[in-house]
């Protein structure tokens, strides 16, 4: 009984050892970057356009948040993020059923506790030795793409806590009234690039000071991460040589 016990375990660990050691790998950044690019300029689109549901745009977030549990072969990591990822699915599962109750904030808030996570993981991969490759500039361009989700996911928490957290001034272009709802994701990314990009088009104002705090931190995160990463991946170059 034993025997066939460990025989039925054995091929679980190894498929679970296959995974983790690619999502540790390298060639890792490559898939991530390609589902963050979708995210940040593609799903907006898609939503704004009605040709997407917002199921499939509730799974592109799943998938993300399942990608951090492989992320790190610490175990303590490893927890964290299975309960995160856990806690998301569950929320968003009551949210799509029947049920006639959902916890719209609750899911956010455990949603952005998830990005928070994500990106120290991506961090940590990103410096975890002296290697300088193609690789190591792909996975610093998806920490950027990260914390700029990050970014929109807060402006989400921001409008449900206290009814607003961006609001349009153009007087020529009509602006859509923010709700805090998935719909409002593509208006939400895109006023975080611009903050993190520090462009500022001025098409859309924060409105409350948690919002205006939040601008001035993706801002300063725009302007100091490019350089820490380049003196980071340079000091690293010099120390491997």
């Amino acid at each position: 009984m034993e025997l066939k016990r460990s025989f039925r375990v054995h091929p679980v660990r190894k498929v679970f050892k296959r995974i983790t050691d690619y999502w540790l790998n390298d060639a890792s950044f490559v898939v991530l970057l390609v589902a963050l690019v979708f995210t940040v300029f593609v799903l907006p689109i898609l939503i704004d356009y009605g040709h997407v549901k917002m199921l499939f745009v509730n799974m592109v977030f799943i998938f993300l948040f399942f990608t951090g549990i492989w992320a790190s072969d610490n175990r303590l990591l490893i927890t964290l993020t299975t309960v995160l990822f856990l806690c998301q699915l569950v929320l968003r599962i009551v949210r799509f059923s029947d049920l006639p109750v959902e916890f719209y904030l609750q899911e956010r808030i455990i949603g952005l506790l998830n990005m928070v996570v994500f990106i120290f993981l991506n961090i940590r991969l990103l410096f975890r030795n002296y290697e300088i490759n193609l690789f190591r500039i792909i996975g610093a361009i998806n920490v950027y793409l990260l914390v700029a989700i990050l970014g929109a996911f807060a402006l989400e928490v921001i409008q449900i806590s206290v009814g607003s957290s961006i609001s349009g001034i153009s007087v020529d272009i009509p602006i859509k009234e923010l709700t805090g709802v998935d719909q409002d994701f593509s208006t939400y990314i895109y006023f975080s690039l611009v903050s993190l990009t520090t462009v500022g088009y001025g098409d859309y104002l924060p409105v409350n000071i948690m919002s205006k705090m939040l601008a001035v931190f993706l801002s300063t995160t725009g302007i100091l991460y490019p350089a820490v990463v380049i003196a980071k991946l340079v000091g690293s170059s010099n120390a491997e040589k």
